[in-house]
Formats: C-alpha cells, sequence, structure tokens
C-alpha cells in the first residue's frame, strides 16, 4: 500500500493534504473537527491586527449546473481577538502533536510588529509560518498582503525581518496578481524563506446583479474586487507552481500548492508538477471535511497502480515535459477518429469543427440518422472535436506521422515565407 506520508521541511503529516489559511481554519473547533476527520494538517487563519469583517462577504461563478466553479470572497485576516486564536492553537497542537500546524501571519509593515507576532505564535507550539504575501483586498491600503507580496524588494524585506526572530520553518504564500511569480519567489528565497507556497485568490469581479445593478458581493450598496478561488483558477495556479520549480533559484525550496483542489486527481496533478503538500479550501466549503476519504483513497490507490510507493517517487516527474513551443516536435501529428457504435450523432463535434476549426469532419443526412465521419487529409489533430464531444470514449486522437516535406512546408508558412524562395 502506498505511504502518503509527507515530510515538509521538517513538518511531518500522515498525507498531503492541509486545510489551507480561511474561514475552515479559523477556530479550534474547525480544525479539530478536520484532524478527526483525517487531514494532514491545518494552516490557521491569518493572524495580523484585529480587524472587522462585512456582510456579505462571498459571491461565485456557476457553471453547467456546477454550483462555485469559482468562488470570490471579500473577507480579510481572522477577526477574532488574538489572544484567542494563540490559545487554541496551543490546544489543538496538544490534542494532535502528529498533524501540521502552520500559522498564517500578516503584521504591520514594521520589524517590531513581525517579531512581536512570530514570538508569540511559536510560543504555541506551531510547526511553522506562513507569511500572508497574497491577500489581494482590504490589507493592501495598510501595507501588506499583495502590497508585500508585488513588490519583491519589499517582500524580500519582511522576510529578512522575519527571519532574524522565527526558529521554526518559514512558508512564504505568492499572490497571483503579478505578471509572474518568480520575480517575488526569488526575492523571498534569497531573503531566507524555507520555502513557498501559492497560490492566493486572485482579483476579480463575479458578476452584476442585473436587478440591484450593484456588483457581488453586495455590502449595503457597494461591492469591492474580490479574491477569486475554486475549481476555475486551478490552471493558473499549475501554470505558475510550475514556473517556480523551473527556475533554480525558487525550485532550491519546497512549494505547498493551492488553487482549486477539489479531488485526489487535483492534487495528484499539483503533486507531479512539483508540489511537496497540497492545501484545499473552497472543497470544504462546499462538501466538508469527510472528503478527506476520499482525497486519501483515490491517491493511494492511484499510487498503487503506477507503482509509487512514496509521495517523493512522483513529486515534480511532469515538470520537465513542460518546454518551450519552438522546442515541440513539428513531425508529431495526430487526426481524430470517430467511433460510430459510441457516437449519439448530437452533431456537437460537426458543429465546432465546421464553424471554429478546420472543416473536417463529414456530415452526412440519412435514416435513420446522420452519421460524421472524419476527413483525415484536412484534419489538424486540433482536439477540438474529441474536448465538445459528451461521450468521452467516442472521439480518440490517433498519431500519423507527418513527412519531412511537409514539416518542412510548415516551417515556411509559420515563418511567413514562400517555399519557392529556398
Amino acid at each position: 500500500m502506498a505511504d502518503l506520508s509527507a515530510n515538509f521541511l521538517g513538518i511531518k503529516s500522515p498525507n498531503p493534504y492541509w486545510l489551507a489559511s480561511a474561514p475552515p481554519t479559523d477556530k479550534k473547533y474547525n480544525v479539530l473537527r478536520a484532524l478527526e476527520a483525517g487531514w494532514g494538517g491545518v494552516v490557521w487563519k491569518t493572524l495580523g491586527s484585529q480587524i472587522k469583517n462585512v456582510s456579505s462577504r462571498y459571491s461565485s461563478v456557476d457553471y453547467n449546473r456546477t454550483r462555485m466553479m469559482g468562488l470570490n470572497n471579500i473577507e480579510l485576516i481572522s477577526d477574532r481577538p488574538l489572544a484567542l486564536n494563540l490559545r487554541e492553537i496551543a490546544e489543538c497542537v496538544r490534542e494532535f502533536p502528529d498533524r501540521a500546524m502552520i500559522v498564517s501571519l500578516m503584521a504591520d509593515n514594521t520589524r517590531a510588529k513581525w517579531h512581536e507576532l512570530i514570538a508569540q505564535v511559536e510560543d504555541t507550539g506551531a510547526h511553522g509560518l506562513e507569511l500572508n504575501f497574497g491577500c489581494p483586498h482590504g490589507m493592501n491600503e495598510r501595507g501588506m498582503g499583495a502590497a508585500v507580496g508585488q513588490d519583491p524588494d519589499i517582500a524580500r524585506m519582511v522576510v529578512e525581518w522575519v527571519m532574524e526572530k522565527a526558529t521554526i520553518p518559514v512558508i512564504t504564500k505568492l499572490t497571483p496578481n503579478v505578471h509572474s511569480v518568480v520575480p517575488a519567489g526569488r526575492a523571498v528565497v534569497e531573503g531566507g524563506s524555507n520555502g513557498l507556497s501559492l497560490i492566493n485568490t486572485i482579483q476579480s469581479v463575479t458578476g452584476v446583479d442585473l436587478d440591484t445593478l450593484v456588483p457581488n458581493p453586495n455590502v449595503a450598496g457597494q461591492s469591492v474586487f474580490g479574491g477569486y478561488c475554486g475549481p476555475a483558477v486551478k490552471p493558473i495556479a499549475l501554470k505558475m507552481l510550475t514556473t517556480l520549480r523551473q527556475d533554480p533559484v525558487t525550485a532550491r525550496v519546497p512549494v505547498s500548492g493551492i488553487g482549486g483542489i477539489s479531488t485526489w486527481k487535483e492534487a495528484a496533478e499539483f503533486l507531479l508538477l512539483g508540489a511537496s503538500t497540497v492545501q484545499v479550501c473552497t472543497a470544504v466549503m462546499k462538501h466538508g471535511f469527510r472528503i478527506i476519504d476520499d482525497l486519501c483513497e483515490g491517491l493511494s490507490n492511484w499510487m498503487d497502480e503506477k507503482g509509487f510507493r512514496t509521495l517523493n517517487d512522483f513529486i515534480g516527474k511532469s515538470v520537465p515535459t513542460l518546454t518551450q513551443w519552438e522546442d515541440l516536435d513539428l513531425n508529431h501529428h495526430l487526426v481524430a477518429r470517430i467511433d460510430p457504435a459510441k457516437c449519439i450523432r448530437c452533431g456537437l463535434c460537426y458543429i465546432a469543427c465546421e464553424d471554429a476549426s478546420h472543416q473536417s469532419i463529414r456530415l452526412e443526412y440519412g435514416k435513420p440518422y446522420n452519421t460524421y465521419t472524419v476527413v483525415e487529409p484536412d484534419c489538424v489533430g486540433c482536439n477540438l472535436c474529441k474536448l465538445v464531444c459528451p461521450v468521452e470514449p467516442c472521439i480518440t486522437m490517433v498519431e500519423q506521422r507527418r513527412s519531412e516535406e511537409y514539416v518542412n512546408w510548415a516551417e515556411f508558412q509559420r515563418r511567413g515565407m514562400p517555399l519557392n524562395d529556398h
């Protein structure tokens, strides 16, 4: 049986699944129930200066009958008294010493405030600190959150302050609200951060209420840009994670992956692209703590099927397969094949190819039903027909090697040069 245990900077947990810093980790009651359910660890909701949160706080994007495909929040850090949070953290550590207890922090932008907060948190027995350099709203005005994470020089300076005081591992949480996470990632690693986590939420507006004409969420007739998370952000998170693993500086430290993880498959994707642990939030807000059973069972079964005994056997294994476009094989060519026995004659493949691709699917009207076939010489192997097909095994992509003559022609076309000039 696969071993799911994780070791992140010496912080051990029985599985790689941590609850992300968010409402599910803002009090002892929630955290104990999560750990009893089997979660490997938690990142306690961000501590800092006392604040007051607003009502309402959430909005979402639904798609194709899926609720909360994307979740938007305008909630700030913990609004509970610092002393209460610290006491409850210590109590949770005593009850579950074998689970990872990371505490998220966001101090006022001074060395003294960071040092004071770090000392208070370390007294709880917590195993690590996560610096919140990503909160995309509210805290920016105080020179915190994304205001730090978007400026590599400030981020490096704050990490250096933290490392002067911290005696337990420090993880820096990066903001995705930048062109690239690599400059800030490099800066905090050079400043001494022991690890990284990403992504935090993405600034967003989920929509406008067409009755009130106010964007969601509505706070007494006004709204603000919120932080977007949930399944919709996973592709962005995976891209940013991979750029950190490909960079020689940021690749020196482990990364805890965050962003749209709802199933064990998505967790496996993050691990394959270099995450050492994964953090989950929106899926728990939608389905509850018990999803940990499926997350662990699914990952364990997949590892057994692949012959992976430990997480380290496959962490980062997919990173080398992501390259530059210029390095891709122009000889590699696929064509679509439609299995008539599985086809339900919906016509979606034909519509997509005819209107938005390369007109390489032939529609033949007939009785009792129409038929669809691929004109292989015209098929460019774009994969669109397979993606829109509602019957997953109906359309397959079959490899066909193209001739060298065709490849040369394709290269000339790509460069905009006529063949007769060469």
